[in-house]
């Protein structure tokens, strides 16, 4: 990835957009829809983008997308999904057939970054899952961008 690329994910412009949408709406499956809609279409390098939700201990399941189908259900022992919800950490892959236990759920993907989803209250409720069909999509500051935006529509609930 060109480094010095000003994408529309690094702009005010998204954010703004995304807090207007989710302003005063507190139910998060409706939250996480509005996002993966919002994010999947501001940014071609997106191919997958969408959210798993903790539904059971250490069990994740697909929750509102974009794109293809996803697994229906990720362990937290298990993939990039699971690696970022059992760390708690972003999980940024830029090959994925070089990640240990890389579960393929669209053959056309070929890097991943992916963030773990907390309330204000510290209470992990999932992770967002971005695939790109491009390798080395994604780096820090993309992280920091899209940690920004789930910061602020989701760390306002309890």
């Amino acid at each position: 990835m060109n480094h010095d690329t000003v994408t529309p994910l690094h702009g005010a412009e998204l954010a703004a957009r995304i807090a207007a949408l989710a302003e005063g709406e507190d139910d998060e499956v409706a939250l996480m829809a509005t996002l993966a809609c919002e994010l999947h279409h501001a940014d071609d390098r997106f191919d997958w983008t969408g959210f798993y939700r903790v539904t059971a201990p250490e069990l994740l399941k697909i929750g509102p997308y974009q794109g293809g189908h996803g697994c229906l259900t990720i362990p937290f022992a298990r993939g990039v999904c699971g690696a970022a919800a059992r760390t708690g950490e972003v999980q940024i892959v830029e090959d994925v057939e070089a990640f240990p236990g890389h579960i393929a759920c669209s053959s056309s993907t070929r890097s991943e970054i992916v963030l773990p989803v907390f309330t204000g209250s510290g209470r992990l409720i999932g992770v967002l899952d971005i695939d790109s069909d491009r390798p080395a999509a994604f780096d820090a500051r993309d992280a920091a961008a899209l940690n920004a935006i789930l910061r602020q529509v989701f760390g306002r609930l309890a």
